[in-house]
């Protein structure tokens, strides 16, 4: 659903920029043919890579940690009913969601130390 809803979107953008064209064509107004291709994103700098991890981290941790409380709640008090049809799956989803939080802290940590320097270098890029 995601592949056909991202590949839809960049279909949209080529139909717009062409209709754009035509319009300019009727009018009699100079295209530019770069305004066809499509747009490049920038690529990503290290450090906004790193705070990207760490914004993954937070929200799966967060979350890990949320249907591990529900979970117990749920074991210490059987008469709090949610209503939830995946009760039984509360203390697994939490756990993963929880792993995968840590690995990404793990991960967004060592490359920061790791990539000290690069990042050093890459802002004082961006400063000249």
């Amino acid at each position: 659903m995601i592949v056909w809803i991202i590949s839809r979107t960049r279909q949209n953008e080529a139909n717009k920029r062409a209709e754009i064209m035509l319009k300019a064509i009727e009018a009699g107004m100079p295209v530019d043919a770069d305004l066809l291709k499509p747009r490049k994103k920038a690529p990503e700098s290290i450090k906004q890579n790193l705070l990207g991890k760490l914004n993954g981290a937070c929200v799966t941790s967060l979350m890990g940690v949320a249907f591990l409380a529900l979970g117990i709640i749920r074991s210490v008090k059987p008469e709090f009913d949610t209503g939830m049809t995946f009760d039984s799956w509360l203390f697994p989803a939490g756990g993963i969601l929880l792993a995968v939080g840590i690995g990404l802290f793990i991960t967004y940590f060592a490359g920061k130390k790791m990539l000290a320097k690069e990042i050093e270098a890459e802002e004082k890029k961006l400063e000249q």
